[in-house]
């Protein structure tokens, strides 16, 4: 079988070897142990482009690679990060380029492609659940929130950026624009929120009985339903897949209840929510996958 090469990128980078719709052997993580700060966000945008071509040569080693996929986060097109709230460094970074002409050994000349990496997310799901021929979407949760879609499509798909509230004081998103999903529930967000309160401590006091925890808790369930029930109307329903490091903060009851409030057209209804679990071996899978379609379907041109 072909074997391709996956990277994600998020709170640190991750690179595995892909046959198919599994990962052989270890990953490649940089930093190899874990920091309590992002290091990616004060790394300048060369640095991350060096230490992803580092992964994925570690990766390659004397393997014939057929294709290599790198799961970003940002808005991401033709392969230049147009934009990265989270890691503002690399905005305008033509980052396939940068790798395109850096690889060396068995991985130089070989295709490089650059995605969303949410959307890297959904299709490491759909490809490990076998739906590769399905809709899939995917919230994931950390620092920011990331919306992904499989099959991939022309577009921007912002989903964490979704506007879920009209109160002008819901200025927290890392993007600076008022009233978004990212702004409530992102790790970041909640922490420039509850200067006094880590975002586990804030989930914690609301279960103790805490008032104003409570009520952000409601507000996050609320705001991640009103984002969902936008894209039920634009798409139509399924599952939604909510997967990232802080899924942990997430009551899927709560959420199919609201959701419910929201979309009352029974053609749209029977939408359900599923956690996964987070790990960085699906978002791998997810941009091997995508770059191997992207480079089969070159080839027939």
């Amino acid at each position: 079988m072909r074997r391709t090469v996956g990277v994600l990128v998020m709170e640190h980078i991750a690179a595995g070897l892909v046959e198919g719709s599994k990962v052989l052997g270890p990953l490649n993580i940089f930093p190899e142990t874990v920091q309590s700060l992002d290091p990616l966000q004060s790394m300048p945008s060369d640095g991350i482009a060096d230490c992803i071509r580092g992964q994925v040569e570690k990766v390659a080693g004397k393997e014939k690679i057929e294709a290599i996929g790198i799961g970003f986060p940002g808005i991401i097109r033709s392969g230049i990060v147009e934009e990265s709230p989270n890691l503002q460094q690399v905005k305008g970074f033509a980052l396939q380029a940068a790798l395109s002409s850096s690889l060396g050994g068995k991985a130089a000349g070989v295709p490089v492609r650059v995605f969303n990496d949410a959307d890297a997310m959904a299709a490491g799901i759909a490809a490990t659940q076998g739906k590769l021929n399905q809709l899939t979407r995917v919230w994931t949760l950390g620092n920011g929130i990331g919306f992904g879609r499989y099959p991939s499509s022309e577009g921007v798909w912002e989903g964490g950026h979704s506007v879920v509230t009209l109160d002008p004081k819901e200025n927290f998103c890392g993007c600076g624009g008022r009233g978004h999903l990212e702004g409530i529930l992102g790790r970041r967000s909640m922490r420039m929120r509850f200067l006094d309160l880590e975002p586990e401590e804030v989930f914690e006091n609301a279960r103790a009985g805490d008032t104003r925890c409570s009520e952000f808790v409601m507000l996050c369930h609320r705001a991640l339903a009103a984002a969902t029930a936008t894209s039920i109307h634009m798409e139509g329903p399924g599952t939604f897949f909510i997967t990232g490091p802080d899924t942990k903060f997430i009551d899927t009851g709560m959420l199919d209840r609201f959701v419910h409030e929201m979309v009352k057209m029974s053609p749209l209804q029977g939408s359900r929510f599923e956690v996964i679990p987070t790990s960085d071996e699906m978002g791998i899978i997810g941009a091997a996958v995508n770059a191997e379609w992207a480079a089969k379907n070159e080839a027939r041109k």
